[in-house]
């Protein structure tokens, strides 16, 4: 199908954006978020994990395994190869992000860029059908291609958010947007986790093992068929200088982000609201990540409990992404966001007082994580496309999912460190107020509307 180019204007939201091209665009949060669910959350820790230990020469099932690996002859204990696989992830995006955001500022054709991401990353996940045996690096490559190529195609993704809309139409688009990948994500996680629960077999690791692998290869082809409907419904809306650009895009691309690296220092405001963002998004991303193990460890639930309060939490987001938006649209989204990280201060609170082995308050708690955890990122997102230069979306949202993805070390890192001094898991996660409290300090600093105009945009009506 071709293309439909529409000529260049000054406002990057366009008047030519229909109902049609929103809903192809909010498909492809329904088509990737099975990706951060299915595989990230729930199988690829735990089955990457015991392929790396039968590597090791540890038995299938082994309670425990001291075993190690030598990938590239370096010594790996077998149960830190998928936490270093990560940091190494995290430390390639940071690289990759803000070029691939810049190419896509100098591209007439970035549902290409979003294809190409996309069905990279979906190719290496469908991948993983081969990932058999002791074959651990195979597992580690194709995890770092995915993952990378994954945080590739959100930053092309959200470029396309400025041109959706206009100033007051945003955080509804991003709200739905969000909304709609927590249900569909969700929804293939319950499929996945029905499947497992139905034909696993009491004793019998190697299945639960290879059940583990069919559901991460389930997210590859839901990730790729969904993709098809944002690269068909979607339009190109190319910036001027996408229009006369000339050359070689790749190369254009990275001499382009080496002027907005420089002219960057010329909007103070928009750096400030990425500083905010990066500092309370850490903590957001530290309790989803450190959730279960806080359950386990320190509450000793059962999994069948982390399970069904994995699942409250995807479609409990659903709902509080939908209610946030609508609540921004009447008292603003910057304030919205706002009382989001005071709810969220209220939520580790209440989780430092959870009772032990007790697992309806824990259920109650994710299902008040799922309330707000997705309007908090979705209106943080559509307040960020406010302070982005017209033309420049792709390099902003580059830096911007740097600071989303490649920035979640800090929390984990003030939790391991508290742990280690007071052995308490409860004192661990009241360390991680600080990033909600001066997250928050740092939100309320920003004048949003100075700071959306300085950026040469119009500011909504409310914020």
């Amino acid at each position: 199908m071709a293309d439909t180019v529409t000529p260049a204007v000054a406002d990057p939201a366009g008047p030519g954006s229909t109902r049609r091209e929103r809903t192809g665009w909010y498909f492809y949060d329904w088509a990737n978020s099975a990706f951060q669910t299915t595989v990230i959350t729930v199988f690829l820790g735990p089955f990457l994990t015991t392929v790396t230990e039968l590597a090791a020469g540890c038995e299938l099932g082994a309670d425990s395994c001291d075993g190690a690996v030598y990938p590239l002859g370096v010594k790996v204990a077998a149960g830190s190869f998928y936490p270093y696989l990560i940091s190494l992830s995290v430390f390639l995006t940071v690289f990759v992000l803000p070029v691939i955001g810049a190419i896509a500022d100098r591209s007439a054709h970035k549902k290409r860029l979003l294809a190409g991401a996309a069905f990279t990353g979906a190719g290496a996940t469908i991948a993983f059908a081969f990932v058999t045996g002791e074959r651990y690096l195979l597992g580690g490559a194709l995890f770092l291609i995915a993952n990378i190529s994954f945080g590739a195609a959100v930053v092309v993704y959200n470029s396309f958010l400025p041109q959706l809309g206009g100033p007051d139409e945003r955080d509804g688009i991003s709200s739905r947007g969000w909304a709609i990948g927590y249900l569909g994500g969700g929804l293939l996680l319950a499929l996945n986790l029905v499947a497992v629960t139905m034909l696993s077999q009491e004793g019998n690791a190697q299945r639960t093992l290879d059940l583990a692998r069919w559901s991460i290869v389930s997210a590859g082809v839901w990730w790729a068929a969904f993709t098809l409907v944002p690269l068909r419904w979607l339009r190109e809306h190319p910036t001027a200088a996408a229009l006369q650009a000339g050359g070689n895009v790749l190369t254009d691309g990275f001499r382009q982000l080496g002027r907005t690296l420089r002219e960057i220092k010329a909007y103070p405001l928009t750096l400030y609201f990425l500083l905010a963002f990066l500092v309370f998004n850490d903590g957001i991303q530290t309790v989803i990540t450190l959730a279960s193990q806080y359950g386990t460890e320190e509450l000793r639930l059962e999994q069948s409990t982390l399970i069904v309060t994995i699942l409250l939490v995807q479609f409990l987001a659903f709902g509080g992404a939908l209610a946030l938006g609508a609540l921004a649209k009447r008292i603003g989204a910057w304030k919205t966001v706002l009382l989001s990280l005071v709810l969220w201060t209220g939520v580790i609170i209440a989780a430092f007082r959870l009772p032990a082995e007790a697992p309806v308050p824990f259920m109650i708690l994710g299902g008040c994580i799922g309330l707000v955890l997705g309007g908090s990122q979705a209106l943080s997102r559509s307040l960020f496309s406010q302070l982005i230069p017209a033309g420049k979306e792709g390099e902003y949202y580059g830096f911007y999912e740097i600071s989303d993805k490649g920035t979640s070390w800090l929390g984990p890192l003030a939790f391991g460190l508290v742990f280690q001094l007071t052995s308490s898991y409860r004192v661990g996660l009241v360390s991680l107020l600080i990033f909600f409290v001066v997250g928050f300090a740092l939100l309320a600093a920003v004048p949003m509307r100075r700071a959306i105009i300085a950026a040469g945009n119009t500011p909504p009506r409310v914020l």
